[in-house]
């Protein structure tokens, strides 16, 4: 059974009078422990795709079962919970809370999972810091930290409670090119010591090559799924050229 099957899915949003197809019969399975990328020029869908997957958004028609769990038919509650247990969000703009501390920052899932103490969410929260590389800089607000030690800090944050996939939007869009690659080395390393299911958005082909595989879009619908990074990028630049 793969870890996420989608079945027909289709993603329409009512503007007015007009109907804009975000997602268009999408169907696409992703087994555990994969290493994925989304690709598509701006309004390909793949933002509206990853919402899906990460159960923020649900689609208009079709199934999407996570780990054998229908996730359509879910209230808004029990979508909740299904982020906080199993999926860690990193976005382009870091989403930290700016008055209060890197430590802090990691330890805010925790206080919506399972009950533990506040010993032990902080000993959590110290070990994710420490696997980023972070640990003199855990009493630091984002203020006093650059952009790539951000970027860290939301990673441990996605990683604090345990989840068994880690989506990425745009992870490095703010980040110039060395500090991206330090931070597609941990997506890397987490993928490939632990275990986690890794799908990231991303323009960047350099980015994607990261990968194990490719999956394109145009229009909201996958228009390439493949494990050559340079047939992604053929059918990415073919995009461009109509």
């Amino acid at each position: 059974m793969s870890l996420i099957q989608l079945t027909d899915v289709s993603k329409v949003y009512t503007m007015g009078e007009v109907e804009v197809h975000a997602l268009r019969d999408v169907n696409l399975s992703i087994e555990q422990g994969e290493y994925v990328a989304l690709l598509g020029p701006s309004g390909s869908g793949k933002s509206t795709l990853m919402n899906t997957l990460g159960c923020l958004d649900r689609p208009t028609e079709g199934s999407y079962r996570l780990d054998g769990n229908e996730v359509v038919g879910m209230t808004r509650d029990a979508r909740a919970r299904i982020r906080n247990q199993q999926i860690g969000f990193v976005f382009q703009n870091f989403n930290l809370l700016a008055r209060t501390s890197a430590l802090e920052n990691v330890e805010l899932p925790l206080l919506y999972g399972p009950f533990r103490s506040q010993r032990k969410r902080r000993a959590v929260a110290e070990e994710m810091l420490r696997l980023v590389g972070l640990e003199d800089r855990m009493d630091h607000h984002p203020g006093q930290l650059s952009g790539g030690q951000q970027q860290r800090v939301a990673i441990a944050r996605a990683l604090s409670s345990q989840p068994s996939i880690l989506m990425g939007d745009e992870p490095t869009g703010n980040l110039d090119t060395k500090t991206s690659r330090e931070v597609i080395a941990l997506f890397q390393r987490f993928n490939e010591e632990r275990g986690l299911t890794v799908i990231l958005v991303t323009h960047d082909l350099a980015v994607a090559r990261h990968a194990r595989r490719n999956i394109v879009l145009r229009d909201g619908a996958v228009v390439c799924d493949t494990r050559d990074p340079e047939e992604a990028a053929a059918a990415v630049r073919h995009m461009q050229t109509l």
